[in-house]
């Protein structure tokens, strides 16, 4: 793989990782209310999904999600519906006292719904689909530049999880009083909820 490919992969990668979207705004919520260590580790979840969307899009098996109109309608409804259940849960929260990490979720359910959330959005697969393959050279070897490429999209999604839980732990720390984490909440569930909507009403591209 050639460096200029690279150069020119890395900037657009990063711009794909930090865009605000349905995990990036978890990481930010679970850090107000578990904590910095625990969203920064919740995204081995997320991580785990895109993994697996890599190598399906490696191995040209995301062309099924691309012709399958029932199948991607199948996902994106499962994933819509499983943002809208997230959203009704931050919504009715109850703001914990100030100082306090809110307790009544293990990391392992947090890692889960960070997998949930991005293996319910057929929409990133595409994106796998139609933004990787342009780095890549049909000449040489398309298994290994798939995993430099991949893990480098990894690599800086671990950053944009760090990134995005410490926004997190900062709003935290300014949102001293119940009142102003409970809008908070009230407005992650908002987002998140529009989230779900834009992915429900979706086509594929």
């Amino acid at each position: 793989m050639e460096y200029a490919t690279l150069l020119l992969f890395v900037p657009a990668c990063f711009a794909i990782n930090m865009a605000p979207g349905p995990n990036n705004l978890l990481s930010i919520s679970n850090a107000t209310r578990y904590g910095l260590r625990a969203a920064w580790l919740a995204g081995a979840g997320r991580l785990l999904a895109f993994a697996g969307m890599i190598a399906l899009a490696s191995a040209g098996l995301a062309v099924v999600l691309h012709t399958s109109q029932l199948l991607f309608t199948v996902i994106k409804t499962v994933g819509a519906l499983y943002l809208f259940y997230i959203a009704w849960q931050l919504w009715r929260a109850v703001p914990e006292a100030e100082g306090e990490v809110q307790a009544g979720a293990t990391l392992w359910q947090l890692a889960r719904q960070e997998f949930l959330v991005a293996a319910g959005n057929p929409k990133a697969i595409l994106v796998f689909t139609a933004f990787l393959p342009q780095f890549v050279d049909p000449r040489q070897s398309m298994a290994l530049q798939f995993t430099i490429l991949g893990a480098l999209f990894l690599l800086f999604e671990l950053v944009a999880i760090g990134l995005y839980a410490w926004m997190g732990l900062g709003m935290k720390r300014f949102l001293g009083q119940p009142r102003g984490r409970r809008l908070f909440n009230r407005s992650c569930a908002t987002l998140l909820g529009g989230a779900g909507l834009g992915l429900l009403l979706s086509r594929r591209v």
